[in-house]
């Protein structure tokens, strides 16, 4: 077994000693200075050499042309599979994603608490039924004493004057 060997490895160092570089530079220079897959595709070269070893003498001259050809068909098959395949679709950046961390709504919570105060009381009390408790017009009526057109106009003024309350505080735009 160890006699099998020693012509795989003297195959393989003369090979590499012949035409590493140079397959390297040029496979490097066709994937567009990417080393590491020159790299992959040197190794297969010498695969594909290896392979063909009874007919190849890594030693000789004649063999660069057909060491070339290998190389730039190994980066054409390489491009064109990248090609017949979707895009991989990597992890976004993590740090990019926006984190909820609940501040913007407490900051706001407070600020409506705020503008709630500078209602009248019973402008307070409308928009919490309707609005906070989705209460309809008739059952706030009903809950409060007061007849359904008294409910809708409290709460179109409610409105109105904790928007402006709270576009006095920078909260909404104008």
């Amino acid at each position: 077994m160890a006699e099998a060997a020693q012509p795989t490895e003297e195959f393989l160092r003369a090979l590499y000693e012949q035409h590493g570089s140079v397959l390297l530079r040029f496979a490097t220079r066709l994937l567009g200075g990417d080393w590491h897959r020159a790299e992959d595709v040197l190794q297969e070269v010498a695969i594909r050499a290896w392979h063909h070893a009874a007919d190849l003498d890594p030693t000789a001259e004649t063999v660069r042309p057909w060491l070339f050809t290998v190389v730039r068909n190994l980066v054409i098959d390489g491009y064109r599979a990248r090609q017949s395949r979707p895009p991989e679709a990597g992890d976004p950046d993590m740090t990019q994603l926006p984190v909820p961390d609940g501040v913007d709504h407490a900051l706001t919570t407070q600020v409506v608490v705020d503008a709630m105060r500078d209602l009248a009381p019973f402008q307070r009390e409308v928009l919490l039924h309707v609005h906070y408790m989705g209460r309809s017009v008739n059952q706030t009526a009903k809950v409060l004493g007061v007849p359904p057109g008294t409910v809708k106009s409290r709460t179109y003024y409610a409105t109105r004057a904790l928007r402006e309350a709270l576009q006095s505080r920078g909260l909404l735009a104008g």
